[in-house]
């Protein structure tokens, strides 16, 4: 990923509140304690405003004098802690536990002797959320042609409407802007552009470039003399080792673990691959976390939604469903509508 990317250049001009969260994230923590490591983040929550349901009644998590003991505040605000705290390693996800909240021993010292956590407003989980494509600092800085994305974005919705597939399944923006900043005019030179890669650009590219080199010549536009530039893709020994290893329906914990990436990190590279076009089998990963219901519902989700932005379908979902479940979800989707 680019340090230096769009969102990361947006949060530098317009930082986001932050207030002090101490004894909030001790609450938290303690109620994950409390009831034993057992939760996903949905009933966490639930048990902090005392949000009853079946699930928490038949763990007689109801009648516990920590139940409601957050009421005050919403469930928005608590999950937007929870994906704080796991940011910062307070907490983790097993998720070969479908998605079960669990404490770090950094967590548990926490309980023992908090400190000071400076809560960021306004749920800003602020990874790179889509970000394996974020345009570069160049793009940051207004240096984008925005006549020419909007015209490429009306492109896509042509091309997704053919297809039968959402518009960002053909091309996510990050793509569309970084075609806006180096105008490539042919397969080639479109498979360097952020988030393509081979595939995309040979399934995709024909109409976009065939627009672009239209667009050249009537604008007389000066194209950037270096259009080779690193992909922010997964290198390619990696990308064999995941394609294989996930083809040999290999758990994802293990498959982490034996190139020493954290969960989200493993996510992140198989995001890199199938949003470049190549296909990724994780149906059987999916398949241990969610049921056939759940799937059909976020699938459903993905393909009439405007956007793939993980946070507007936690928004969607309101809790329903963690970030990982919706991620992997999402590679699964991409997988087979786009590549």
């Amino acid at each position: 990923i680019n340090g230096e990317g769009a969102m990361l250049d947006d949060n530098m001009r317009t930082p986001k509140k932050q207030h002090e969260a101490k004894e909030e994230v001790k609450t938290l923590l303690s109620i994950i304690r409390d009831t034993n490591e057992m939760y996903k983040p949905k009933e966490v929550v639930n048990t902090i405003i005392g949000a009853e349901n079946a699930l928490l009644k038949s763990h007689k998590t109801t009648a516990q004098p920590f139940f409601g003991i957050g009421k005050d505040k919403d469930n928005h605000y608590w999950m937007a802690l929870i994906r704080q705290i796991l940011v910062v390693d307070l907490i983790k996800k097993e998720i070969e536990q479908y998605g079960v909240l669990k404490l770090t021993e950094k967590g548990r010292q926490f309980i023992e002797n908090p400190s000071s956590f400076m809560m960021t407003e306004n749920h800003v989980y602020a990874t790179d959320d889509d970000g394996i494509i974020i345009s570069t600092t160049k793009a940051a800085t207004g240096a984008v042609d925005a006549k020419l994305v909007k015209m490429l974005k009306e492109l896509r919705k042509s091309v997704g409407k053919r297809l039968g597939v959402p518009p960002y399944a053909v091309f996510q923006d990050p793509s569309l802007e970084d075609m806006a900043l180096k105008y490539p005019i042919n397969l080639e030179e479109l498979s360097k552009v952020h988030g393509v890669g081979e595939g995309k650009s040979r399934k995709f590219g024909k109409d976009f470039v065939k627009l672009i080199t239209s667009y050249v010549a009537e604008n007389e536009i000066m194209r950037p003399d270096d259009l080779i530039v690193k992909s922010t893709g997964v290198n390619s020994g990696l990308k064999l080792f995941i394609i294989q290893n996930t083809d040999r329906k290999l758990p994802l914990e293990d498959i982490s673990k034996s190139k020493g990436l954290a969960m989200n990190e493993l996510i992140k590279e198989m995001e890199a691959i199938v949003f470049s076009g190549t296909k990724l089998n994780i149906d059987y990963a999916v398949e241990d976390l969610l049921d056939e219901d759940q799937q059909e519902e976020i699938h459903d989700y993905f393909m009439e939604s405007e956007s793939d932005k993980i946070q507007d379908a936690l928004d969607e979902f309101d809790g329903d469903y963690d970030e990982d479940e919706l991620r992997l979800m999402r590679i699964k989707f991409t997988s087979e509508i786009a590549n």
